[in-house]
């Protein structure tokens, strides 16, 4: 029995002590800055929204009375809708920002709001909107996990939006586990090993970018040098490790019929990611213009940008006054 209790006791250490002497180091070796500049040469802008500095790109004449803004899905970044600006500055001012834990935007470890969480986002898009829509007729676009965060906005904001397009939206499911066992996270053992557990998405990332392809010859070089390079930013697994803990408003799927703004809804007709049939639910849902491109995945704006970027400006010229 002795020796039970001593066997327990050096385990209970072990499992306390541990983890704790596993190091834990980024992988990333360059700056925000330096990594924007290998993509965008020079295009970059960073604001101060929410606390942290938010990096975007933009198109278009910011004199315009129309503002489009563009969020991007999860693991991505402003680069998917680097072909989709041309056409789409046609319409407005255009401004395409990377979320907190992606793209070249900060990665605050300390902060008065969590940037990384639904209602940190929210203040983001909406402090962002202010700056530059004021006065003007405003159009948010998102996709995927970013088409939540959107019609969020949209359902607190309506008298704000002109118009919103949501494409392949992330909203009739929660995703991740149950927000009751969050406090698993902050477990001090867990919270040290976080950023390696999570450091994994280097890796099974790509697998979800071919995935998110209906043609996967369409992923160039290029394309995975857009996709991976904010991985060589110093700090992102701490980043994405606090991406995953942060709070997430689960209920947008049970609130879409409360947004009465205009909006249109994008799927591909082969989206293994966010079923083609879901965004056609939501569209139905919520009475919104559907539109479905064929031979696509979960990235039309990437795999048929031209006809993406179309649609999307064919609706806010539509709805304009």
């Amino acid at each position: 029995m002795k020796k039970l209790r001593i066997f327990l006791l050096v385990l209970l250490g072990a499992i306390l002590v541990v983890p704790f002497l596993i190091p834990v180091n980024t992988t990333g070796t360059m700056t925000k800055e330096q990594a924007a500049e290998e993509i965008w040469n020079g295009n970059s802008h960073w604001i101060e929204l929410a606390g942290h500095e938010v990096h975007y790109v933009e198109a278009g004449d910011p004199n315009s009375g129309r503002l489009v803004v563009l969020l991007h899905g999860f693991g991505a970044s402003a680069y998917s809708y680097k072909n989709n600006l041309e056409i789409l500055s046609g319409v407005g001012h255009v401004i395409a920002y990377d979320r907190a834990a992606f793209g070249f935007t900060e990665r605050p470890t300390e902060w008065e709001i969590n940037p990384y969480g639904t209602p940190g986002q929210l203040q983001v898009l909406d402090e962002l909107i202010n700056r530059f829509g004021e006065g003007k007729e405003v159009f948010v676009v998102g996709h995927s996990a970013g088409g939540s965060i959107a019609a969020s906005y949209a359902a607190k904001n309506q008298d704000k939006l002109t118009g919103l397009v949501l494409f392949a939206p992330a909203v009739l499911s929660g995703g991740g586990g149950p927000s009751w066992l969050n406090w698993i996270f902050d477990i001090p053992q867990l919270d040290h090993l976080g950023p390696l557990l999570v450091s994994t998405i280097a890796t099974s990332g790509l697998d979800i970018l071919y995935a998110s392809y209906f043609d996967e010859a369409l992923v160039t070089q290029e394309t995975l040098a857009g996709h991976t390079k904010p991985l060589e930013v110093a700090g992102w697994e701490e980043a994405f490790w606090q991406f995953n803990k942060a709070p997430r408003d689960r209920t947008i799927g049970e609130r879409l019929t409360e947004i009465t703004t205009p909006t249109l809804v994008i799927t591909g007709d082969t989206d293994e990611i966010v079923a083609t049939a879901d965004s056609e639910k939501v569209a139905q849902l919520m009475g919104a213009d559907l539109v479905v491109i064929s031979q696509t995945g979960h990235l039309p704006n990437e795999e048929k940008p031209i006809e993406f970027a179309n649609a999307v400006a064919q609706f806010i010229l539509g709805i304009s006054s």
